[in-house]
């Protein structure tokens, strides 16, 4: 099978296993573990920020963030399809009382009129308060686009002069990254926290980070033990995390080669495909995703009437093509 399905099915190489083998290890919970250490400090210094916090799932790691910035009873806007409001299971409110309203962009992209009529950040005691802007860069619901940055500078800008947060959910950060060569640090600079996982473009087997100010971090260290995410030895899944970042980063390029070649195949402009995820219009989404794994190719229907195909490093130019056969046959 060629699994297209997600960036998240890849298993790690056997370089990341030998480094997950020679791992240093110690207590996180206590604050011993010199890999963790290693990584939170890396990580916090690629994007320009104080410290991180390494963290067991994507999903986690967003609702730290976002709960470090907004209280209970006040409001994060985002876009629609962002993924803190569609795919992580209302957790957001569940755990930190929060609210959410949105903004519709169909390619997932910053709608600075819309965002400012929207924004509330003072309207008295009978509305609920605007407290920050979350952006998801890339988009993964509107095909893995990239937000500008001029647009999210703007955002900054608006969002500085409200009083209100930002808030990045950067899970797949690296491949904005690397598709417009932008530096980490200036992303980094957009917002007041951020969120990035290691699990699926960089092929780490589990782990995203928290990024902010120290006080943010120190105070999210505390929820996420609340929440069961203190974890012990964990350095060994950290050293995956270090090597993707020394290995798998500049290779997403790769990834995004293979993406505009399936999306040829399948009819979508490859213009319009800026990193590793392709969003294929299909009204029988569930019949094309049956009919490509009888014929060995694993694709997901994002809703009824939408196909997506990921390219991940586990995806070789041999598979990618195979699979482009097949699913231009569909």
């Amino acid at each position: 099978m060629i699994d297209l399905r997600s960036d998240t099915v890849t298993r790690p190489t056997d370089a990341m296993r030998q480094a997950m083998a020679r791992a240093e290890v110690g207590d996180d919970v206590y604050g011993e573990d010199p890999t963790v250490l290693a990584l939170e400090e890396r990580v916090a210094d690629l994007l320009g920020h104080e410290a991180a916090l390494f963290c067991p799932t994507g999903s986690m790691a967003n609702v730290l963030a976002v709960r470090a910035v907004v209280k209970p009873g006040e409001e994060v806007l985002c876009e629609a399809s962002a993924h803190i409001v569609r795919a992580e299971l209302g957790a957001h409110g569940a755990y930190s009382g929060i609210t959410s309203r949105t903004w519709i962009h169909p390619r997932g992209q910053v709608d600075l009129p819309t965002v400012r009529s929207i924004l509330a950040p003072d309207m008295g005691p009978f509305f609920v308060r605007t407290a920050a802007i979350s952006v998801e860069n890339t988009h993964n619901f509107a095909g893995g686009t990239v937000l500008p940055l001029a647009d999210l500078r703007d955002l900054r800008e608006l969002a500085t002069g409200a009083g209100v947060a930002v808030h990045m959910d950067g899970a797949r950060l690296w491949n904005a990254h690397v598709a417009t060569g932008t530096a980490l640090s200036e992303y980094g600079a957009i917002a007041d926290v951020m969120a990035v996982c290691l699990s699926k473009g960089l092929g780490a087997p589990v782990g995203s980070l928290v990024v902010g100010s120290a006080d943010v971090i120190a105070e999210a260290r505390v929820w996420r033990k609340r929440m069961g995410g203190g974890m012990r030895q964990v350095g060994i899944l950290a050293a995956a995390g270090l090597h993707a970042l020394e290995h798998h980063v500049e290779r997403l390029a790769e990834d995004h080669e293979h993406a505009r070649l399936l999306a040829e195949a399948c009819g979508v402009d490859p213009a319009g495909v800026d990193t590793n995820i392709v969003a294929v219009p299909r009204g029988d989404a569930a019949e094309v995703v049956a009919r490509a794994r009888e014929a060995g190719v694993l694709v997901s229907a994002v809703g009824p009437a939408v196909v997506r195909l990921v390219t991940h490093l586990g995806v070789g130019r041999a598979d990618v093509e195979r699979a482009a056969g097949v699913l231009a046959a569909l």
